[in-house]
């Protein structure tokens, strides 16, 4: 019997349920393309306010529920929904928390003011990824993270949660996308961010400015390999990213071409 090889999609966008970016698309294809070819697909992304439930079909893991997201000594209760992806046989997992997420609008309000708990927000979202996994006993081969929300889950899998059995042998990959917000994460965020003595300060050193840049770079400085994914990457990571001894790397696939990532896919899986 063979067995599967798996494959984790963890991004805080993905089309049909929330499009900020171009990327949105190119997850859902990439999840879709990867369960047909032969893995076993598994997505996270945040339950955002903006997503409609009932028209998406969401409903609730209760075998998931119990875990609670400790963050500066404050323990924020995991709420996990799923759903299929449409035309496809997968399952979409959501993450979800009253304080977190249920509003009416994403990163910024009604205003454009940018929520001042986004920091916390991301952290909450990596966290509760990689606990859900846990709880969830599915170990994945390859982790492909996109979105800067997720840019704190390479340096976690490779410090705090690099012991966890079920992550003995993932693969990160993390997509480099454009910056899409301005604002700082907050003079606290790096502190918060840290899971007890198992990161150190040297460990935050890519997240040192608290901003976009920063979750992007340090996503990809602890990712076994990169990609990027739009024409608009800050200049800086282009020059820091584009080519990394040792790591592979995926340029902007501008006509959206599928093959590279399937090939780096069996390349990861199979190391």
């Amino acid at each position: 019997m063979v067995i599967k090889k798996r494959i984790l999609f963890i991004a805080n966008e993905m089309s049909p349920y929330l499009e900020l970016t171009e990327f949105s698309e190119i997850v859902n294809k990439l999840a879709i393309k990867a369960n047909d070819t032969g893995y076993e697909v598994r997505c996270i992304m945040p339950k955002f306010g903006t997503i409609n439930e009932r028209r998406h079909r969401l409903h609730e893991v209760v075998r998931l529920s119990g875990i609670n997201i400790s963050i500066d000594n404050d323990d924020y209760p995991l709420q996990i929904k799923v759903a299929s992806l449409p035309n496809a046989r997968l399952q979409v997992y959501f993450l979800d928390n009253e304080d977190m997420f249920k509003r009416k609008f994403v990163f910024n309000d009604e205003n454009e003011k940018w929520y001042d708990d986004n920091g916390i927000r991301s952290i909450f979202f990596c966290k509760g990824a990689l606990e859900m996994v846990k709880k969830f006993g599915w170990p994945p081969d390859i982790i492909h993270c996109s979105g800067w929300m997720s840019g704190l889950i390479p340096l976690f899998l490779k410090t705090a949660y690099k012991k966890e059995p079920v992550f003995s042998n993932s693969k990160v990959l993390f997509t480099v996308g454009q910056n899409t917000f301005k604002e700082k994460l907050g003079a606290a965020f790096l502190k918060n961010s840290m899971i007890n003595s198992l990161i150190k300060e040297k460990d935050q050193e890519p997240y040192k400015d608290n901003n976009n840049l920063a979750m992007l770079g340090g996503g990809a400085s602890y990712a076994d390999a990169i990609s990027f994914g739009d024409d608009k990457v800050d200049k800086k990571l282009l020059e820091s990213f584009s080519k990394v001894k040792g790591k592979k790397i995926i340029s902007y696939q501008a006509d959206s071409d599928l093959t590279e990532y399937l090939q780096l896919y069996s390349d990861l899986a199979n190391k």
